[in-house]
């Protein structure tokens, strides 16, 4: 035990632990302040078309948060394990606690919560992002200088550019490709919104498929990692390798409710075109306008007798000149 309690003076305290990203909140409350803002007009649309609507609305904002929020999350690969290591440098203490990789588009995040979380007369719960955006050595060096925990620094040097690992070059380039997609696959949903509230529904259909090609491609791109050599990291007593997670089967499962949606609109449209157009309240305005019954019409007979008599008095006088 030193005069400081294991915190040396030269350095900043240490960082609370990572609670939620910001940027997911920014988008999840601005696709709920969307989605509150739809669901207001329903009270307005009658009959069987209301359900519709609301199917409509929630299923495609659930696919437009997704493809943005995926571009921002930090889960696409994992890989965790517990073991005793060595907690800081230049001391022999050994700590029992859980470590965490969790590999993003942007960058990655690596979590140390000790087991229990306080040891060593100290709160051992980090999360440390290092981004690959710019230069992952900057983020290093700044680890360095704040003292942060062997293990989070040794996980953090295996993505430099000097590490013979090579991940940073495995994974910066998948994610800057599977993230260019994304925002391909945003931009063609909503292209399918706009067509679907045109009278073009076959094409509304096809952008949805093209949008599940792009999530499509997200995915592969991101997945070359798996396909070189892996690095496994050996921490302590244990080690582990980054697998597959949440964000790559969330896009998975979105890619294939838009090929589906894409598939059955297309299908609707070939088979009763009418009846597609009508369950999205477009092109129909000309049917309504042809079935419209204006009801028993009377006629003036004082304004229809004088309509009448005018070209014969018109005749007769003729006759007499």
């Amino acid at each position: 035990m030193t005069f400081y309690d294991d915190i040396y003076p030269f350095y900043p305290l240490q960082r609370t632990s990572f609670i939620f990203s910001g940027q997911l909140l920014t988008i999840i409350l601005v696709f709920l302040v969307l989605a509150v803002s739809f669901l207001l007009i329903l009270p307005g649309i009658r009959g069987k078309s209301r359900l519709l609507w609301m199917f409509r609305i929630i299923t495609s904002l659930f696919i437009g948060v997704v493809i943005v929020a995926l571009n921002f999350t930090n889960d696409w690969a994992e890989a965790r394990t517990t073991t005793n290591a060595t907690y800081k440098s230049f001391s022999s203490a050994v700590v029992s606690a859980e470590i965490g990789l969790h590999v993003g588009l942007y960058g990655i995040n690596v979590t140390l919560r000790g087991s229990p979380v306080m040891q060593l007369n100290e709160t051992i719960d980090y999360n440390e992002v290092f981004s690959w955006q710019d230069s992952i050595e900057k983020d290093y060096e700044e680890a360095l200088e704040k003292g942060l925990p062997n293990p989070i620094l040794y996980i953090a040097e295996k993505f430099t550019l000097n590490s013979p690992c090579g991940l940073i070059f495995q994974y910066r380039y998948s994610g800057r490709y599977a993230s260019a997609t994304l925002w391909t696959a945003f931009c063609c949903w909503m292209v399918a919104n706009i067509l679907l509230s045109m009278p073009v529904i076959l094409y509304a259909g096809y952008m949805m498929m093209v949008t599940a090609g792009f999530i499509f491609f997200s995915m592969a791109s991101f997945s070359t990692i798996m396909n070189l050599p892996q690095c496994i990291f050996s921490i302590g007593t244990g080690s582990f390798e980054a697998e597959y997670s949440h964000s790559f089967w969330l896009a998975l499962a979105t890619g294939v409710l838009c090929a589906v949606i894409g598939f059955l609109v297309v299908l609707l449209e070939w088979l009763i075109p009418e009846k597609i157009k009508e369950a999205f309240s477009v092109g129909v305005d000309s049917y309504e306008d042809d079935d419209i019954c204006y009801g028993e019409g009377y006629l003036n007979s004082i304004f229809h007798e004088g309509v009448t008599s005018t070209p014969l008095t018109s005749v007769v006088n003729l006759e007499h000149i």
